[in-house]
């Protein structure tokens, strides 16, 4: 992987006590950004298959891929080093599963229950000790449980322990229907009512409430934006707060910053939509990497980019607290040697 980073990239970082993680489904990597002992930036990258959605709680990392959900423990106490550099480094304990399913977003419920977004059949799912998973919540348009990609089905937004909103990229109960309404199909669904709260959208993703607000990215026009309820007009209610130069997907908050993730829109799915022309309008290539947008003043004030042939990502997480992470996959005889004892008395 080739990158390059903003001049205060890695000083915001440290002064917000943060890293960073981030997946890519077209390189099959789960990338983890922090801050080396000599002051740069380290880039730990670890090969998970369709690496996809991402959620952080109580210091372990969950992640969606192509088959499998993953529990990662961070395995180090608050004074041990591994390596004398790596403040964290996050080992996969429980593997789930699934089976394909096309998994999206992931989060963990109050009471510790894996769900995720499982597109393939157009649903919310729990992991399931048994079977592949356990349908939890449909879209009402959506007429019975079926392996078929409908509607898109992909981001879905926690509150208190339960999922709240979810985004689609249109409201079709046809196999593959969705493809046809990349444009303007886009909606925002309350899960608990089980109403479309937002209309009008263009693939939007990675749905995120932060500050009281519900924010989503409005993928096929670059913008990141928010949901005012105040409007009746459900075609409305999305309030783009900046454009991003790239399909964005994937979005994190810390303080008052919103950390996006951008990705090239190389795939037919991705092509003819507004973005195409937002870009051409600015005089701008598209992006693949993270943008740092201060939510105050709208802009983007620190930037990670990866060049070369990774063009795209899927999720993007802030973990908060941590300095230079590293993380183990299954794929290396390393992890065979990561043996670790937890607290025990012997009497």
């Amino acid at each position: 992987m080739t990158y390059s980073v903003s001049a205060g990239f890695i000083n915001l970082l440290k002064r917000l006590d943060v890293a960073l993680a981030a997946t890519s489904y077209q390189s099959g990597r789960l990338y983890l950004l922090g801050r080396n002992p000599k002051g740069g930036l380290m880039v730990n990258e670890q090969h998970f298959q369709k690496a996809m959605g991402l959620h952080y709680k109580d210091k372990t990392l969950y992640m969606a891929t192509l088959a499998n959900i993953y529990r990662m423990q961070n395995i180090l106490r608050p004074s041990e080093l591994m390596d004398d550099q790596f403040t964290d480094c996050f080992v996969p304990r429980t593997s789930h599963l699934t089976g394909y399913l096309d998994a999206h977003d992931v989060g963990v419920t109050i009471d510790d229950k894996i769900l995720f977004v499982n597109t393939r059949y157009n649903c919310i799912a729990e992991v399931s000790d048994t079977h592949s998973f356990k349908p939890h919540w449909k879209p009402d348009f959506i007429s019975t449980i079926v392996a078929e990609d409908r509607c898109h089905l992909n981001g879905m937004a926690m509150q208190d322990g339960l999922p709240k909103y979810v985004t689609a990229v249109s409201k079709s109960d046809t196999i593959d229907g969705w493809r046809d309404r990349r444009a303007d199909g886009g909606v925002v669904i309350d899960v608990e009512a089980n109403e479309v709260i937002c209309e009008g959208l263009s693939m939007p993703h990675s749905p995120r409430i932060y500050q009281g607000k519900l924010w989503v990215l409005n993928s096929g026009t670059g913008e990141l934006g928010w949901i005012d309820f105040s409007k009746a007009n459900l075609t409305e209610r999305f309030t783009p707060l900046t454009f991003c130069p790239g399909f964005v997907r994937g979005l994190s908050f810390h303080s008052h910053y919103a950390f996006v993730g951008l990705s090239k829109p190389r795939y037919k799915r991705f092509e003819g939509l507004a973005l195409d022309q937002r870009l051409r309008d600015a005089d701008s290539e598209p992006w693949c990497g993270i943008q740092v947008i201060d939510l105050n003043t709208r802009s983007c004030v620190q930037w990670f980019r990866i060049d070369g042939i990774i063009g795209e990502l899927y999720d993007v997480e802030v973990l908060s607290g941590i300095g230079c992470p590293r993380s183990y996959g299954f794929l290396t005889n390393d992890v065979l040697s990561v043996i670790t004892l937890d607290d025990y008395v012997i009497t």
